[in-house]
């Protein structure tokens, strides 16, 4: 192999390794960005639950505190 074709080959390599090194950055960027993105969806799911959960106790709450006339038809 002549020195040049060594040269070249060695530029390669670097060239590579940086793309390597860069890409390795990226991906551990982009991970730690989905699992903060995950830690908050989990977080918005619960709180969804607990209004969910709320909203239907007030539900109840109210149709309980609704005199016999008030009450909707079976059909609503």
């Amino acid at each position: 192999m002549s020195a040049s074709n060594q040269q070249s080959l060695a530029e390669r390599i670097d060239e590579l390794e940086t793309r390597l090194a860069f890409q390795e950055d990226t991906l551990a960027q982009l991970n730690d960005v989905i699992t903060a993105q995950d830690a908050q969806i989990r977080a918005l799911v619960a709180r969804v639950k607990e209004m969910t959960e709320k909203y239907q106790d007030l539900s109840f709450e109210v149709q309980k505190g609704m005199k016999p006339d008030e009450e909707k038809p079976p059909h609503y």
